[in-house]
This record gives C-alpha cells, sequence and structure tokens, in this order.
C-alpha cells in the first residue's frame, strides 16, 4: 500500500515535475518522517525545501495528514496510514 503525497505547483521543479508521488508503507503505516525520508532519497532538493539541517519541518512548510496539520498532532512521529494523503502547503504570506 501507498501514501500520496501531494505537492504544490510552487515545489514540484523540485521533484521533477511530480505533483502526487507515491511512497509505500507497511500495513500498519508509518510515521510521517518515514515518508519524507523517503521523499529526500528520491528528491533531495525538495527536502532541503521541507526541512532544516536538523530534519525538523521548516517554519513556512505546512504538512497535512489527512485534513489535520502534523503540529497538531505529533509532528514528524504524526502516524501515516496506506491510503492516505499528505499534503505539503508552504505558508503565505504579503499583504
Amino acid at each position: 500500500m501507498d501514501v500520496t503525497v501531494i505537492l504544490p505547483g510552487a515545489l514540484r521543479a523540485e521533484s521533477d515535475g511530480e505533483a502526487r508521488i507515491a511512497v509505500p508503507v507497511d500495513a500498519g503505516g508509518v510515521p510521517l518522517r518515514r515518508v519524507l525520508d523517503e521523499l529526500a532519497r528520491r528528491h533531495p532538493r525538495l527536502d532541503r525545501r521541507l526541512r532544516d539541517e536538523r530534519g525538523r519541518l521548516r517554519r513556512y512548510v505546512n504538512v497535512y495528514v489527512g485534513a489535520e496539520e502534523c503540529r497538531s498532532l505529533e509532528g514528524l512521529e504524526t502516524p501515516v496510514a496506506a491510503g492516505t494523503e499528505v499534503w505539503v502547503l508552504p505558508s503565505v504570506a504579503g499583504g
């Protein structure tokens, strides 16, 4: 089974144009960190946009597991079950 990571247009240049990336997971799911580790393996430039040198999510990046922002759950340890959509959304600022 897979988790589907969905990227906005602003990040697709870092994923070779992919908007939806299937990441295989165990039947019982995995922590969000492992999903991002697999993205990093495939697309290192994308990882640099999402996480800092310590592996933490960058402040301006929001990651939703299903309908919930991961920081309101368990952060990078949030469980991600097979079949879940993970949305990556950079913060928007301006005025």
